[in-house]
């Protein structure tokens, strides 16, 4: 990595400036924009507020390193693609300016696989109460290791606000050198997933050793059978395993539908034609593929704030979806899977935020 995670602090501006132009002496990349202090915007980017930036890059990863900060005292975040969110609200005292890096997935479409193509090449959108941008700079990331996602509409590069899925927050937690290709797809069951060549086909040629392929699929099999049900994540997980990735089985985030005694009930955890939840955890054991139990951490997150609390987790006060969640609630569950998969080692701690 050029910037460590842990050496990341607010410099002098203009020794800052000065460090990054001399590597882009010895980088070659697609894209690199500088501007002092004050001056002007960099190439390629447009507006104040948000500042809006575009680079006409073919489909994969980049690492992106920008200067956040100016004159006067800032507070940006970084958003990447179709809403995804690549770094939370950072401040910068007035003549101060900050570091951040991180890797960026582009692929064609930007969003859901099956979705509308979107914008082609890497867009950036740096906003937030005032946001500041004095330098940016963009390079291939060769080889960098990914982290796939399979998934549903509570997983998905969600277009439309307010809807948000986790596999689009989780990017804020993650720095450079860990690239999240998201290949959710809203309305999708194991089984669809697994028929469309845009969904596990796409991803599985993605796949490299040492990757990790995350599979939560379960809010749209309702009635598909235990049988079929582990019959497909079996298929999914071998096929991930014969490219030399490791496949991770997340059980599905549940949905807020309560009893009346505040305990969630059978819709709400996926008990359905088959308890879903249940085959994932028992597939996982048989298989030897490792579990993150979203099921269990947010049911116990959801119960214990209760009927009232929980609804800001989801759309519930907007407009009564209690399955889909809202960025604060899509952004909680993120950092639960990433937490889980730190805890089990299965991702290095030097690329966690």
């Amino acid at each position: 990595m050029l910037f460590s995670l842990s050496q990341r602090r607010t410099v002098c501006c203009t020794a800052l400036l000065t460090a990054i132009v001399g590597v882009s002496t010895l980088l070659s990349g697609p894209a690199q924009a500088h501007s002092s202090l004050g001056s002007h915007m960099p190439k390629g980017c447009t507006g104040n507020g948000p500042i809006l930036c575009h680079f006409d890059v073919s489909a994969g990863n980049y690492n992106v390193s920008a200067i956040l900060g100016g004159r006067a005292a800032g507070r940006t975040s970084v958003s990447a693609e179709t809403r995804r969110a690549m770094l939370p609200e950072t401040s910068t005292a007035a003549g101060r300016l900050a570091l951040r890096s991180f890797t960026v997935n582009v692929r064609e479409p930007e969003g859901e696989p099956t979705g509308p193509s979107g914008s082609p090449g890497l867009d950036l959108r740096f906003e937030g109460s005032a946001p500041q941008l004095a330098g940016l700079r963009v390079t291939p990331a060769h080889r960098v290791p990914k982290l796939l996602l399979a998934g549903d509409s509570t997983v998905c590069d969600q277009i439309a606000e307010p809807y948000t899925g986790w596999g689009q927050e989780i990017t804020q937690f993650v720095g450079r050198g860990l690239s999240v290709g998201n290949y959710a797809d809203g309305g999708e069951s194991s089984q669809t997933f697994l028929n469309d060549p845009a969904l596990f086909d796409a991803l599985e040629t993605q796949i490299r050793k040492g990757d990790l392929v995350l599979i939560q699929l379960a809010h749209n099999d309702k009635t598909t059978t235990a049988a079929d049900y582990r019959k497909n994540l079996t298929s999914m997980a071998g096929r991930v395993r014969a490219k030399g990735g490791t496949p991770v089985f997340v059980t599905p985030i549940v949905r807020r539908r309560f009893n009346s005694d505040g305990t969630l009930n059978s819709v709400a955890l996926h008990v359905m034609a088959a308890n879903l939840p249940v085959e994932v955890r028992s597939l996982a054991k048989e298989l030897d593929v490792p579990l993150v139990d979203l099921t269990a951490m947010t049911q116990e997150l959801v119960e214990g704030l209760g009927p009232a609390a929980s609804g800001d987790l989801y759309l519930t006060n907007i407009n009564g979806d209690n399955t889909h969640t809202s960025v604060h609630g899509a952004t909680t569950f993120a950092r639960l899977v990433l937490d889980e998969l730190q805890a089990q080692r299965l991702i290095p701690a030097h690329v966690v935020r």
